[in-house]
């Protein structure tokens, strides 16, 4: 890596060990470099030019004024000990006072001489029912006091505002950069000059000296619009590096044997897949027909038929004479997987057993609290081979776990694992096996450039013949009380029918979680969420007084919550109180209402995906969003946009857009948060999108980056970001 001195240097020899320190522990600046790139928020203007009259009504605006010295005088105060310089001045409209403290009154004492003219620039205050600048800025006239020009050119400069920490104020920090500032010309610029000259950018240098120092608005546009496409550029690199390498990887190609496995289950399915099923597995069976991997990334509505298209898949590799494992994140889902492929498959799936198919297969599940004898002969089985598929949870990453000849990853509802973690489970192939990843989440198009970059993209936007529409309510409990009372109406009507029901509560209440250490900075005066143990009982004994309730959450000893599922699934169970935990794959046809109680305190995406849980039969679907927030907050616009649109792509730029982009990236890919400054990723789409192009072809003329040594220097430093993160998470 080439070696940049002034930049790589420690702050502690520019700027002194106390304020270096605070750099590196409240903001995380430990080089000239971090300090260079820690971009102003905003920028202030110092204000139009105001005549002293005006500014009894600009009380904590920030001014410019023009006006002549009338008189100045030091006082004491303290015995002697303290001063202050007092200086009035005047423009003709008004008269006021400026104020300066301790050893900052000598400079100004002698410049502001009575009659001299000067520019003033500062926050209006009151005191003493005065107005009055407190140690203002100020620049001297000459003597040709009708310089406007002069005066207006100071009163347009942009004051940079940083984001700052307690410790250290913006414009101590304004202070901090002027020191490293001059080592912006060593920095080694990363876009390859055919690149930057081809899209009119600004050289790197220029860019950070116009974003830390701008003399006009043109300035900062074009710094921003420079380092966006940095940031863009060299993670959309780092992206298509690792696609190249996984394309340089060998494959075992796995192609569908004709009459085998995949054909019988086809013949047997009661219904013809969507057109959007179709194309999504013919892009995923030439992939699996490749001598190198595929990584392919399918986003599909809650419903759209993902887990059949997966299915399909992984029938196709266990006809080729390979295994396919699907990974999950909970248990519950794993075990629902697990008995919604075995019920599909039917015969096919009990391969090699009594009744079963010669042309089936074992289908296992594998997790952690599974029994040893069960967990043993899962082991067996996958090491042998006699099961081509397994399902199961993080419990499949382990060491212990063996594979005869694995073929294909699934893996499902990405956004809850690692690149790490499906790393592991890849490294249990003979050769790389082929990689499919499901979520459920809508992910708009420049996030999956950002955070799946190097997989290729497929979405299921159909949902399947037979699906019923999901009616979505709001009920504002607190000013509509009779509106709730209605909802459990509802419920128990649906019951009636011979429906089923789910409530969903943000907390468990079983004593463990206790709402105050969850508190968070907006709850404010909130009374806690509300609990499943508690509204379970409130409803046995109220509203719901007769019908078979259960509660279901991730702290319930595995065997009863999947006790709760497959009686809630066989119906016995009528109302299921939940946590999230059936967020993700919970299938019961047969429930089509849903209450979310206090769903305020949920995000947009995630209502998006509990709301999916009902209407998945032919019975149309109720959700009813419970709050009692206010109808102007902005909790309530969020539950009205979900009550608005069944459409997750729109909610999920909606999402993005209230919570920015941070969760989301940060919750996805470790690295790719802490490298982005300036670039949003909703509103950069373009530029993301360009990037993305420009990278690929660079990457394909030169994978090594031999001839761009100041990419490969970016890139690494981008790398080290990802790998610290990644050992903090490992």
């Amino acid at each position: 890596m080439e070696h940049v001195p002034a930049l790589d240097e420690d702050l502690k020899k520019t700027l002194g060990p106390a304020t270096a320190k605070v750099l590196a522990e409240q903001l995380g600046l430990h080089t000239a470099l971090d300090l260079l790139h820690h971009y102003p928020r905003r920028y202030a203007e110092r204000g139009e030019l105001t005549s002293l009259a005006e500014l009894a009504d600009q009380i904590d605006e920030h001014v410019t004024v023009v006006a002549q010295v009338a008189d100045a005088r030091i006082l004491t105060f303290n015995g002697g000990r303290g001063k202050r310089l007092e200086v009035t001045i005047t423009d003709g409209s008004g008269r006021l006072q400026l104020v300066f403290f301790g050893a900052g009154v000598h400079k100004p004492h002698k410049d502001l001489l009575p009659g001299s003219r000067a520019m003033f620039a500062g926050k209006v205050s009151r005191f003493n029912h005065k107005l009055q600048l407190t140690h203002p800025a100020y620049e001297p006239l000459g003597a040709d006091a009708s310089d406007r020009d002069a005066a207006a050119a100071f009163a347009s400069q942009l004051i940079p505002i940083y984001p700052a920490c307690a410790k250290l104020e913006s414009w101590k920090i304004a202070k901090c950069v002027d020191a490293v500032l001059p080592s912006a010309r060593d920095a080694v610029d990363p876009l390859p000059p055919a690149l930057r000259e081809g899209r009119g950018l600004v050289p790197l240098t220029e860019a950070l000296l116009k974003i830390h120092r701008p003399g006009t608005k043109a300035d900062i546009e074009d710094a921003r619009q420079r380092l966006k496409w940095d940031e863009a550029f060299v993670l959309q690199v780092a992206l298509a590096r690792r696609r190249h390498a996984d394309s340089q990887l060998p494959a075992v190609p796995r192609r569908p044997s004709p009459g085998g496995l995949l054909d019988a289950f086809d013949a047997k399915l009661p219904f013809t897949l969507t057109q959007g099923q179709q194309t999504v597995s013919k892009e995923i069976f030439d992939d699996l027909a490749t001598d190198h991997p595929m990584h392919r990334l399918l986003q599909g509505e809650v419903g759209s038929g993902k887990t059949m298209v997966a299915l399909r898949a992984m029938l196709a590799v266990v006809d080729s004479g390979g295994q396919a494992a699907m990974l999950a994140p909970t248990e519950v889902l794993a075990q629902q997987h697990h008995r919604s492929i075995t019920e599909m498959m039917g015969e096919l799936a009990e391969g090699g057993m009594l009744g079963g198919s010669d042309r089936g297969t074992k289908v296992v599940l594998l997790t952690g609290s599974m029994g040893m004898p069960a967990r043993r002969q899962a082991l067996l089985d996958l090491v042998t081979g006699e099961a081509g598929i397994v399902i199961g949870t993080h419990a499949l990453i382990e060491d212990k776990v063996q594979f005869h000849d694995l073929g294909l990853v699934v893996v499902d509802e990405q956004h809850r694992f690692g690149v790490e973690q499906r790393d592991a489970l890849r490294s249990k192939g003979k050769q790389p096996p082929h990689l499919l990843v499901m979520t459920a989440t809508p992910i708009p198009r420049t996030v999956a450039m950002t955070v799946f970059g190097d997989l290729e993209t497929s979405v299921l936007d159909q949902l399947p013949a037979g699906r019923s529409p999901i009616a979505t309510h709001v009920v504002p409990a607190k000013d509509k009380p009779h509106f709730l009372a209605r909802a459990w109406e509802r419920v128990r009507e649906e019951v009636e029918k011979g429906h089923q029901a789910y409530v969903v509560c943000p907390r468990i209440g079983d004593g463990e979680d206790d709402p105050k250490k969850k508190a968070t900075e907006d709850d404010g005066d909130r009374r806690p969420p509300l609990a499943v143990v508690e509204i379970a009982e409130q409803l046995t004994r109220g509203p719901l007084a007769g019908i078979g309730v259960e509660v279901l959450h991730g702290r319930m000893d595995p065997a009863d919550k999947d006790d709760v599922m497959r009686r809630f699934a066989a119906g016995e169970v009528k109302v299921l109180v939940a946590t999230t935990v059936i967020e993700v794959g919970v299938n019961v046809p047969n429930s089509t209402v849903m209450v979310i109680m206090d769903a305020d305190r949920f995000g947009v995406s995630q209502l998006h995906q509990l709301r999916g849980r009902v209407g998945r039969g032919s019975a149309p679907g109720l959700c009813l969003l419970v709050s009692e927030m206010h109808e102007a907050s902005p909790a309530r616009a969020r539950l009205a946009a979900v009550a608005a649109t069944l459409d997750g792509f729109e909610l999920s730029r909606i999402d993005l857009e209230q919570r920015r982009e941070g969760d989301v990236l940060g919750q996805a890919q470790s690295g790719v948060r802490s490298s982005l400054r300036m670039l949003a990723v909703i509103e950069d789409e373009e530029v993301i999108a360009e990037a993305r192009e420009e990278a690929t072809r660079v990457v394909a003329e030169d994978p090594a980056l031999e001839r761009l040594p100041g990419l490969r220097t970016a890139l690494e430093a981008l790398l080290d970001t990802e790998r610290e993160q990644y050992l903090e998470k490992g």
